[in-house]
Formats: structure tokens, sequence, C-alpha cells
């Protein structure tokens, strides 16, 4: 089975703002302008509204004003899709063909090489298996994760620091042209959130 990710550049500090924010002119605008992508996710996910579910508006709303939330842990991905939608809507879509669709222990494949080139302080992975931000449920499906402008910061001099290293003992790790490749996209996106003061970006896999 494959599994995806979207990936978001975006204010990281300001979509995390509208968890809870009460804005219900931004709610007002998703219904409005967006009620034909809320129904086609009704319906996909139809038998688990019949159970009980929130349907997309419904889990949009909790997110928006800060719950209430079902109990239900079963209920939880609708959060995390209706948190993903808020991301979609206010953040930049970027380019990720080379980790959708993907399959197996690929992310870890990919945060290996970003190990071999000295990069650790962030992890493709943490966009499967993060948690969501407070006080969304935790749900296994979409996973979701972030990295922070700082974090991009240092793992973009870890990277250049490993460059001289490499330009000194003219010895590159030994990678995969596939997993280069995938690093180099995680590289891309990074520059990408670097270039704009308080930006970082926004992981979900599903």
């Amino acid at each position: 089975m494959s599994s995806s990710l979207s990936v978001y550049l975006l204010d990281v500090a300001a979509t995390r703002a509208l968890i809870g924010s009460r804005d219900d002119q931004l709610l007002e605008v998703i219904r409005t302008r967006f009620g034909d992508d809320l129904a086609r996710d009704d319906d996909y996910h139809s038998h688990a509204i019949e159970q009980c579910a929130p349907t997309a508006y419904e889990a949009l709303h909790a997110v928006v004003h800060g719950g209430p939330f079902s109990e239900n842990p079963d209920h939880a991905f609708q959060y995390g899709y209706a948190y993903d939608r808020l991301c979609s809507l206010t953040g930049e879509f970027l380019p990720n063909d080379r980790f959708t669709p993907h399959k197996g222990d690929w992310l870890s494949v990919v945060d290996q090489g970003l190990k071999a080139l000295g990069i650790t302080a962030v992890s493709v992975e943490a966009f499967s298996h993060g948690d969501p931000p407070a006080p969304l449920p935790y749900a296994f499906t979409p996973g979701c994760g972030e990295w922070t402008p700082d974090h991009i910061a240092q793992a973009l001099e870890q990277f250049e620091a490993t460059k001289r290293a490499v330009d000194e003992s003219q010895e590159a790790p030994p990678l995969e042209p596939e997993v280069v490749e995938a690093v180099m996209q995680c590289l891309d996106w990074m520059r990408r959130a670097a270039a704009r003061s308080g930006f970082g970006v926004i992981g979900f896999r599903s």
C-alpha cells in the first residue's frame, strides 16, 4: 500500500494560531468557496460519519474553535484532515514527487541520507509520526509534523558544513541516486522557507 506526503510552505506560528482562533469569517469563506470539496470528503468518509464521526466542516469548526473534539479516537483523523485543509488554504504547496507515492520505510531511508550529509535538525519521517499541534487529538492518519524556521536554519548550516568537509576531503558520502534526489528536494523546501522570515514547512502523510 502506498502513502503520500502533502507539504506546505507557510508561516508556522501564524498557522498554529488558527487553531482556537474562533475565526468564523475564515470558516464561512471555506464553506462558501470549498463546499464541493467538503461534500466530496464527506462522501468519501460517509461510513465513519454514519458512525458519528464529524463531517469535514464540523471538524474544521472544532479545529478553528479549539474544540470540542470527539472522544472517540477513531474519529481523530477528521481533525487531522481539517488541519491539513487549513494549511493547504493558507500555505504554498511544495513539490513532493520524490515522496508521492512512497512505500515501506522510504521516509526513514531519506532520513538516513540526510544524516549521511550531516543533517539531523529535520526529519521527513516526522511528517509521518509527529504529533499535531495541541489541542488537536492524535491520529495515525494523517500523520503530521513540522519544520520550524530555527530547525531549518540549523539544517542548512549542517549541510553547508558537510559541503565544506567534502570539498576538503574530496570524498562524498555514498548515497543511492534516488536518495540524493529526495534529499535535494528536502533542501529545496528548506531554502524556500529560509528565504522568507518566519516561514517553515508543515507536512502530512496519508
